[in-house]
Formats: structure tokens, sequence, C-alpha cells
């Protein structure tokens, strides 16, 4: 099958359904198994990014070492500070690599170290998730997405998960309010492309 769209470091579904329930061939990619039944390709993103030409390329590269968050771990002067030097001359190779093969491309990450600022930051709770994480969103060839429910209860539920084996992973699993936005705001778009 051909597909259109590839949400490259997904290995929930999250956002690759979005898409498909608006109608797009879409695949998601990851290292990691998909937990969610559907097309899903398990290997490197960097591969699978160069395999084709697609319509939209929406990623979520690792942001442990990005995020500011990790500060007292990978911030200057710490042990690990060599890991966030790697992850993000990585990260944005990536960005960089995914524009080659799309002309449509969001990636997304918290607010970190990335020497280029988000064109956009989207909170959860403007998306019908009663949490505030706030997400930013590089956007090539997409607009801002409009808020489409607003939430007045909010908490900073992934931000106070408890140390877990898993916590990496729960905290990685992207929001279907935000997914669906993306898909119902940018799908025309590619699609008249």
């Amino acid at each position: 099958m051909s597909y259109e769209v590839l949400v490259a470091c997904e290995f929930s579904g999250t956002v690759r359904d979005a898409f498909r329930a608006e109608g797009f061939a879409t695949v998601s990619n990851d290292l990691l198994p998909t937990e969610a039944e559907g097309p899903h390709i398990q290997g490197d993103c960097v591969d699978v990014i160069k395999s084709q030409q697609w319509k939209l390329i929406v990623m979520h590269p690792p942001c442990t070492a990005l995020a500011m968050s990790g500060n007292s771990t990978y911030g200057v002067g710490k042990p690990k500070h060599h890991e966030r030097l790697a992850s993000i001359e990585w990260t944005m190779g990536l960005f960089e690599l995914a524009q080659q093969h799309a002309p449509y491309v969001c990636m997304e990450n918290p607010v970190g170290m990335l020497p280029r600022m988000a064109d956009q930051y989207v909170q959860p709770w403007q998306f019908g998730h009663g949490e505030t994480k706030k997400v930013g969103l590089w956007l090539v060839g997409l607009p801002w997405l409009d808020p489409t429910d607003i939430v007045e209860g909010r908490e900073q539920r992934v931000q106070m998960m408890p140390p877990s084996p898993d916590r990496g992973k729960k905290r990685s699993i992207f929001f279907p309010g935000i997914a669906r936005a993306m898909a119902r705001q940018w799908g025309p778009i590619i699609r008249r492309a």
C-alpha cells in the first residue's frame, strides 16, 4: 500500500488514527511496536522518511534530553549535557530531512533547548483535555491550529506522574484532541495539494 502521511516516532497510533479517520492513507513509525491496531513500520524513522516522498510528515522526536524539565540532568556542566547536544543535532537534522521528503511537516516537542523556537505553542486544555502541557509545533507549509474545545478545569497530570519504569513512555503519548484538530484542520490543505 502507498501511504500519504507518515507519523514518525509514534507507537500509540493516536495521530495516525486521527488522519486515517479523515480518509488519509497514514502509517505510524517507531522503534517500538504499535500499541494500537493499524499500519505501523517498526524501525528507524530516518530510513522510513527516506523511503518515499510523503504529503505530510508529523514527527514526535524523543524529548527527554531536550526538555527544559531535564536541565538538572542535561544542562550545561551536568553529567549528561553531551547527550543533550547530540539530541539537538539529531532532532534538527531529522526536521531538515523531513522537509526534503514532504511539502508539509509538523514536528512536535515540548518547551526545550532546540535552537529554533516553535512556530506555535498549544495546550491540551484548548482541545478538550483538562490538563496543562505546553506543546511546541514546528510547522512547514501548515497554519497554526485553532483551539477546538476550551476546558476550564486544568491540572498538570503529565508532569506529576510518579516515577515508574514506563513513565517516559506514558508521558510521550500524544493528546487525541490535538491529533483530531491536526487531521481536521490540515487535512483539507493536504488534500488540495
